[in-house]
């Protein structure tokens, strides 16, 4: 990927802006850039990989054009070459970077920028460092990239979206004149619009658009075209949620997508290939991710302790003895009934990943899972790890159960209860 590195390279350039946060992953010079749209999407250029100008071109979204960085110089750079004032974004997978704060110079994660040296200084304060908001874990998340455009004169800000409201099972427009940071404390003054996909947006939508905000003839026309573009995004590529906050309009009365955040179903993976491809996590979400191609229930939690167990009211009860007895789970893995040797082998590989875990727990109810299988699967990870790195303590019951006893006094009064019992 062609990101500035300040060593004579050139800044990534963009024919939208990040919208919201969206990542850009350098996977080599020579490869083209990617970007994560399950989450939060930018819109794309041809310079994206697997993405053309095709989504701008279908869908006729305003934005303006906006560079990647990842180093300081380049930051200096891009401004020197777009003119200021100019905007400047940090790029992490979490919303509410405008009121977030780093835990640098404690400044937030959208600034206003007016000089080249501005950018420069500003940019060596964020990146490298964590940025902390109301989305974020505890600690925040690391900030390795930037955005950055040219600043667009605001006349005023709006808030437009397009979700489900699943109280009445149909899709709905929301709309407000208080856009931006604030949009979560103005939730009243959101303008609710039902509406069917067979439908779409009726003209009778539109006229109360027109007459509750005030527009223009010249002003409507332009914001029926963003609001039925964004519907029509919506259902062809199967989002549950378009965020434009905020939709911008500028001082010559057009309108401009400044920041937007796009979710799109799960299910739709299998028909939303040129979507669902470009897929990026952080590196907290990994393992959460992998889990899940695999068809395990994998939660990250904050302790040292790992845990794998069949069955989520069994992860509860688990992590609640756990932390009974003092201790903090980092996690629990819940392998449900259809786990194989392979994915527990896997789960295995994610935990001995996390160089935050001191100890493992299985807990194993063998009902539908054996736990023969079990104990095969965990001597199969200690043979191809070459050892486990950390203790690990098991519980099984159930179906295909193995009693295990260090203590020989015990083992023989076990077997003879098991087997009078019988």
């Amino acid at each position: 990927m062609n990101a500035y590195s300040g060593e004579g390279e050139e800044a990534t350039n963009f024919s939208a802006p990040e919208l919201y946060q969206a990542v850009i992953q350098d996977q080599s010079r020579d490869k083209k850039d990617m970007l994560n749209p399950i989450l939060l999407m930018s819109w794309p250029s041809k310079g994206y990989h697997e993405v053309d100008e095709t989504y701008v071109d279908q869908f006729g979204i305003p934005v303006p054009n906006g560079f990647l960085v990842r180093s300081p110089a380049a930051a200096c750079d891009v401004v020197y070459n777009i003119g200021v004032p100019s905007v400047l974004k940090a790029q992490i997978l979490a919303g509410g970077r405008g009121k977030g704060k780093f835990n640098g110079d404690g400044k937030g994660g959208v600034r206003i920028i007016n000089s080249p040296d501005e950018a420069f200084r500003n940019a060596s304060k964020m990146l490298g460092y964590r940025l902390v908001t109301n989305q974020t874990p505890p600690g925040g998340l690391s900030v390795n990239q930037l955005y950055i455009y040219k600043a667009v004169d605001i006349a005023k800000e709006f808030y437009l979206a397009v979700t489900f409201d699943r109280e009445k099972d149909t899709p709905v427009l929301l709309m407000s004149d208080e856009g931006g940071v604030d949009i979560e404390s103005n939730v009243n003054r959101l303008q609710r619009f039902r509406f069917h996909l067979s439908t779409g947006i009726t003209p009778e939508i539109m006229a109360y658009i027109e007459a509750q905000f005030g527009f223009s003839d010249d002003e409507m026309g332009a914001v029926s075209h963003i609001v039925r573009q964004l519907v029509r995004l919506f259902q062809d590529k199967d989002a549950i949620l378009l965020e434009l906050n905020p939709l911008a309009r500028t001082m010559d009365g057009s309108f401009i997508c400044l920041d937007a955040k796009l979710n799109f179903d799960d299910s739709a993976r299998f028909r939303q290939h040129d979507l669902f491809n470009l897929e990026e996590h952080s590196p907290e979400e990994k393992d959460e991710y992998e889990a899940s191609r695999l068809g395990l229930s994998y939660v990250r939690l904050d302790g040292n302790i790992g845990v794998i167990v069949n069955g989520a009211g069994l992860a509860m009860a688990t992590n609640d003895l756990i932390t009974w007895y003092g201790g903090k789970c980092a996690n629990f893995l819940d392998i449900g009934g259809g786990a194989t040797r392979e994915t527990l082998s896997k789960a295995f590989s994610i935990l001995q990943g996390d160089a935050r875990i001191k100890g493992l727990l299985i807990n194993i109810y063998g009902g539908i899972v054996r736990c023969d299988m079990i104990a095969e699967s965990i001597l199969a990870a200690y043979a191809a790890t070459g050892g486990f790195r950390f203790p690990i303590v098991i519980q099984t019951s159930g179906f295909e159960n193995v009693l295990l006893e260090t203590d020989f006094e015990a083992a023989a009064q076990k077997i003879v209860k098991v087997t009078t019992s019988n």
